[in-house]
């Protein structure tokens, strides 16, 4: 029986780390995650990394070729192959990261940040197929961006394009973990959809069951429960976020001119309740040019393997 060919796609963020193994379909196989522990050095994860990948691999159960990896990571430079002040990994400045992955793995190795693998795995296995102008919104613990023009990664002079997350939404505004102050990022996001939920509380914490709950405890999750319930503070934490969220797409359309935003990611699980105002809200917002033209849409791959996919995607658009 011939091989099965396969490459490794790994996914690392600050909490937690994920890896399965990716036939050129799309089918993940032996997926596993375990936790990034950001204080240790790169070195000692990357040992770790190998250990359970390994394990992995042991596990599977037919015959396979291995052809090469893809890596997901913030602040991922694909042409530098390194991880450059990585805002939730305590790893300084930079990290030649394909490099230590080359000390264990004699094979082809991509890198590029965690939105960008999104975009190629959107392209490559997602609702994206034959588009070649198309963005993707990645909205979890942060907000990233991809962004694929004429069939190709956007990289741009600093290899770091598409950083929409840190663009400005009020100059004097929240702070951001980038420490900016004012970032998209810091209003659209778990985090900032938890920080709105709180202001919109001051005054009225009878009016909300968030009110029943210490501010430590609140989550996203819990808001959108709430919101589904019609809970009237948790549905106005989401207007006001998918509002913003709106606006600066339209801002983005005004750049870019694609053919669809895909939204991924934790945040983006609220489906309609965000999806659908943030729709009307970009439309408000967009140069007549440009109306009704662009379809924000939920992402076709599953949210808990997207960014496997997405950065198996990555070596497997670059060993074609």
């Amino acid at each position: 029986m011939q091989n099965k060919d396969l490459v490794l796609g790994m996914d690392i963020g600050g909490t937690k780390t994920a890896f399965g193994f990716v036939d050129c379909q799309g089918t993940i196989y032996g997926a596993h995650t375990m936790t990034t522990q950001s204080g240790q050095s790169a070195h000692d994860f990357m040992a770790r990394l190998y250990a359970r990948i390994e394990e992995a691999r042991e596990a599977l159960t037919f015959a396979y070729r291995l052809c090469g990896i893809g890596i997901g990571a913030p602040n991922a430079h694909h042409d530098r192959g390194t991880i450059e002040k990585a805002v939730n990994l305590n790893w300084g400045d930079t990290v030649d990261f394909v490099a230590l992955v080359k000390a264990y793995y004699n094979l082809p190795i991509a890198i590029t940040n965690d939105a960008n693998a999104a975009a190629l795995g959107e392209m490559l296995f997602g609702h994206a197929r034959g588009m070649k102008h198309f963005m993707v919104i990645t909205l979890g613990t942060g907000l990233g961006s991809g962004i694929v023009t004429d069939g190709r990664l956007l990289y741009g002079a600093s290899g770091f394009a598409g950083e929409l997350g840190h663009t400005v939404v009020e100059p004097d505004g929240r702070l951001c973990g980038c420490g900016k102050r004012g970032c998209l990022e810091a209003y659209v996001s778990a985090a900032g959809l938890k920080t709105t939920a709180l202001e919109l509380m001051v005054g009225c914490r009878d009016q909300t069951k968030l009110g029943d709950m210490p501010n430590e405890d609140i989550t996203a999750k819990q808001i959108f429960d709430l919101a589904m319930k019609g809970d009237a503070i948790a549905l106005e934490a989401f207007d006001r976020t998918a509002r913003i969220l709106g606006m600066k797409l339209a801002d983005a359309v005004a750049h870019l001119s694609p053919e669809a935003i895909f939204l991924s990611g934790g945040l983006s699980e609220a489906g309609d309740l965000l999806r659908i105002p943030a729709q009307k809200h970009m439309n408000h917002f967009m140069f007549g040019a440009y109306q009704d033209t662009v379809k924000l849409r939920p992402s076709g791959l599953e949210t808990g393997a997207s960014a496997v996919m997405g950065a198996a995607a990555l070596i497997w658009n670059d060993l074609a």
